[in-house]
């Protein structure tokens, strides 16, 4: 039956469908915590400290995990890693519903874990199966990760309120699109993965030799790594800072949603439109000097002004986002290099990001307020743009792939 099905959907359509859903559920569990982050520590008891580190494990898992993406791939193939992705992903979500601190680490590293091998995964995916159409599944790529974080961002709190204030409820509702999307892929890829594919051969391993002795490979993961570790104070803590100058939590979610919804205004054209140009360096730097403009807005600039420094912070991000995921893809020669750089940019990458999150909330709970981290951010901004400019250039990655002997 599933067989069936899968021959009377498009194939290429299908399968870019299902791409698309994935990436949708690679973000809810990252920025669903930070609207009820408040209600959390009350309940629970967890201090600023324990918030932080809640914030960070999952994306430090991100960056442990990730590496293992192209080892799993060619052990188990890559669409069943994208379901073991999403099974992952919907289990971590889930289990934050039991609403428990040792819950709520244990399902966010869980999520993590998953999300960090589907960051690895999919850009390869998109080299291998859309290779004459990188750019344009690029930009469908990052703007549906920005949907699925503004989606979260913007309806966990509401999510709460319908659920008779229970955060625990609203945050397990997520685990329900990663199965929904876990049974949709499965169906599209059941002529892959099914019986007849079994008994086949596996294919022959083919490793990259060079990768992490070449600049232009770092250069491509400092930027990954730097403009992600803004990206994740954006998710764990805009909201909280914006409540404590203010804002009710719903209000405060709906500015982070904002935010993080106009990332889909950059992130789909942006491939498009800046990958055709020789150079990238220009839009690589100004995408983090509107980013670093939007939140130093958000920290200090009054609360009237918050939803225009909302939509310029995320057109930076989106833009800077996009940028990032657009070199892995137009620096490697092939899907063999590209999934070779985007284990290492993003293992290496989301570890730098993780510390993002981690240092805001002691540099908070130094100072007593969030002044110095918007000094953090300009930092990150400065050398997030240098690490840009550097990727930019008209260069390829300097590494080769050879058969395992």
């Amino acid at each position: 039956m599933t067989g069936y099905v899968a021959r009377a959907i498009p194939g290429r359509f299908a399968v870019a469908c299902a791409i698309i859903l994935i990436a949708f559920n690679l973000r809810p569990a990252l920025s669903s915590l930070a609207p009820v982050l408040d209600e959390v520590m009350r309940d629970t008891g967890l201090s600023a400290a324990g918030a932080s580190i809640m914030t960070t494990a999952p994306v430090f898992c991100m960056g442990l995990f990730g590496s293992v993406a192209p080892w799993l791939a060619r052990r188990i193939g890559p669409e069943r890693t994208a379901l073991l992705v999403l099974a992952a992903v919907a289990a971590g979500t889930a289990w934050r519903g039991a609403a428990t601190v040792p819950a709520l680490l244990a399902g966010s590293l869980l999520a993590g874990i998953g999300i960090g091998i589907g960051n690895v995964l999919i850009p390869a995916l998109l080299k291998r199966d859309f290779a004459d159409r990188a750019l344009l599944m690029t930009g469908c790529y990052t703007m549906a990760l920005c949907l699925g974080a503004a989606a979260a961002a913007g309806l966990t709190a509401p999510l709460r309120d319908a659920f008779g204030e229970s955060w625990a409820w609203a945050l397990a509702a997520w685990a329900v699109p990663a199965a929904l999307a876990a049974g949709f892929a499965s169906v599209v890829w059941a002529a892959r993965i099914g019986p007849s594919s079994a008994g086949a051969p596996p294919r022959p391993l083919q490793r990259v030799r060079g990768l992490w002795r070449d600049p232009v490979a770092w250069q491509v993961t400092l930027y990954m790594g730097l403009q992600s570790a803004l990206a994740y104070v954006v998710f764990g803590w805009l909201a909280p800072i914006l409540r404590s100058r203010g804002d009710s939590a719903v209000e405060a979610g709906l500015v982070t949603s904002v935010s993080v919804l106009t990332q889909v205004a950059a992130t789909l054209p942006v491939p498009m439109l800046v990958g055709r140009l020789r150079s990238q360096s220009v839009p690589a730097t100004l995408a983090m000097l509107v980013t670093g403009i939007g939140f130093i807005g958000l920290l200090f600039a009054p609360l009237s002004w918050q939803w225009g420094f909302a939509v310029a912070l995320g057109l930076g991000m989106g833009a800077s986002f996009a940028q990032a995921v657009m070199f892995i893809v137009q620096r490697a020669a092939d899907s063999h290099v590209a999934s070779q750089l985007s284990s290492m940019s993003q293992s290496v990458g989301y570890v730098i990001a993780a510390a993002g999150p981690l240092v805001a909330g002691a540099l908070h709970d130094l100072t007593g307020d969030w002044s110095m981290v918007g000094v953090m951010a300009v930092v990150i901004c400065v050398a997030s743009g240098i690490a840009g400019w550097l990727a930019g250039r008209p260069v390829m990655v300097g590494a080769g792939r050879r058969q395992p002997g």
